[in-house]
């Protein structure tokens, strides 16, 4: 079947979508709220997209009524945040903090996750996420009617946990089956890595 994407609306596209590229990084992310307590949300419309400048990039909509979304209100004007990757183990946690809630009212209330500071961040992260990393608002661009926020992310620091992290010959690999890392797929579903292979490259 072929899908005229003129023909359908922007939810039925984003279903098509949303079930077609998979699966997707999920960005974790932590945010200060005005009132000085922790927002956190996941955003699965994410991924590199240079490395310089160190860029990531998100895609944030706003809530069901209309209204911006908390963690893009808190990147435009604290320009401070912290994008965890959740590993497997913490997928009831990430469908948890997607709620919505009123802004100023923190997810973290209802969680039971542990939070460090994250040195030079003005916002922790979370203890036992295996990578986190400190961004920085650099830019965004607004697209379509409902103009959804293109945020571009500076990386300024890169947590690894020295459980997942080896080095050879001052190179450093992430073991990612030991970071196990919640994908998103369609609808409810996610997904971990399942079977790790490698293919050389031509030369």
């Amino acid at each position: 079947m072929i899908f005229d994407f003129d023909t359908l609306s922007p939810n039925r596209r984003y279903h098509l979508i949303t079930q077609g590229l998979v699966p997707r990084p999920i960005a974790w992310i932590l945010s200060r709220n005005d009132n000085d307590s922790l927002n956190l949300a996941p955003f699965s419309f994410f991924n590199a997209v240079c490395s310089d400048p160190p860029l990531l990039m998100l895609s944030i909509g706003r809530k069901d009524g209309g209204e911006i979304k908390d963690s893009r209100r808190n990147i435009l004007s604290k320009r401070d945040f912290v994008i965890q990757i959740p590993s497997r183990h913490h997928a009831a946690a990430v469908t948890a903090s997607a709620a919505s809630l009123e802004y100023g009212e923190s997810e973290l209330a209802s969680l039971e996750l542990e939070l460090a500071d994250f040195p030079g961040c003005s916002v922790p992260r979370i203890s036992d996420s295996g990578i986190a990393m400190h961004c920085e608002f650099h830019e965004v661009h607004y697209l379509g009617p409902a103009e959804q926020a293109i945020v571009y992310a500076r990386v300024r620091q890169f947590y690894v946990s020295d459980d997942i992290l080896s080095e050879n010959n001052g190179r450093h690999s992430i073991d990612a089956a030991a970071l196990d890392p919640l994908t998103r797929l369609g609808g409810a579903q996610y997904a971990s890595l399942g079977e790790l292979f490698s293919i050389a490259r031509p030369s």
